[in-house]
This record gives structure tokens, sequence and C-alpha cells, in this order.
């Protein structure tokens, strides 16, 4: 019996002016698996990634999710998808608190821009309680560490229910006794 795939880049190349930032790229995930793609800085680790969260488009290649090809042509096909991405530079909004920031464009607005903020809160605090990430979601951004940030972006993906988590340079912005 062949073996499904979650994911899979193949054949992907990518080039900007004067670079060849990914040359025939396959990479494969299955579900359940981690993997860490490692190299010097420059060597096209975040565009190949970017481009499976659909930041760029690829030159050459096919992106398949579940056995199905996709054209991914924005993070909000890919969030469609299962695809969420944790950026090294994180996507918040400094003066929105945590919840606004984990449900800011996943939930529908209720009654000309009031957003159901009870059913969400109740929907991540379950979400925290499983992944033991606890955050005071009352918090505003702009008053908490980096490192939770980078707990609000992992719960915005989880929020959205996305089962392809993609992390870039997860540990580049925290400190030692951090990581």
């Amino acid at each position: 019996m062949e073996e499904k795939y979650v994911m899979e880049m193949e054949h992907i190349s990518k080039s900007f002016p004067g670079i060849k930032a990914n040359d025939d790229i396959t990479f494969r995930l299955r579900k359940g698996e981690i993997h860490a793609l490692l190299g010097e800085n420059g060597a096209g680790k975040s565009t190949l990634m970017s481009i499976l969260f659909g930041l760029y488009q690829p030159d050459e290649g096919v992106i398949k999710v579940h056995g199905k090809e996709v054209n991914i042509k924005n993070p909000n096909v890919a969030n469609e998808l299962g695809i969420g991405m944790v950026h090294q530079h994180f996507k918040l909004v400094d003066a929105f608190t945590v919840l606004e920031n984990i449900i800011l464009g996943a939930e529908p607005v209720k009654y000309k821009f009031l957003l159901k903020k009870t059913t969400a809160k109740n929907k991540i605090n379950k979400i925290c309680d499983r992944y033991d990430l606890h955050v005071d979601l009352n918090a505003k951004i702009e008053d908490i560490t980096v490192s939770m940030q980078q707990k609000t972006e992992i719960l915005k993906m989880l929020y959205r229910d996305n089962d392809i988590l993609i992390f870039d340079e997860p540990t580049a912005v925290l400190s030692p006794q951090e990581i």
C-alpha cells in the first residue's frame, strides 16, 4: 500500500534577480512528521517555506496537499489548505490584544465590526490547555515578551486548525533561556 503524504513540493525552483534561491527541490511530509531545514543564511530555506505558504510563487514545480495539486496564490489559500506559518518577524498588531491578534482575519464579523470574542476565547482556552501555551488574552502585544508574542503566533495557527505548521527560524528571536 502506497503511503500518502499530507504535503508534497516537487521539483520546486525559484529565482530572484541575480540569484537562484531554490533549484529543483523536492520535499515531502507525512502526517505526524517533523522536519528541520538546515543551512547557511541565504541557502533558500525561508524562500521554500514562503512558497509553501503562498508568499512567493514557484518558477517551476508542483505543490500537492493531501495528494491534490494546488495553487497556493497567497497566505489565505495556504490557511484554507491547513498550512500555517510563524514568521521570523512576527505579523502581529502591537496595539491589539493577544485575543484580537489570534482571531484577526479568521472570525466572521458580527454587527458591524464586532467579532464573536466569547466563542473565540473559549476555543483559544481549549487550545491553550491542550498544548500548554498559556498567554494573557487581554494583554496588548506591545506589553508582552517576545516569547509570549511567539506563543501568540503559534496560537494563531492552531486557532485556524492548521495541520501543517511552518516555523521560520523559530529560535532566532529568543534568548538562550527561552529556547
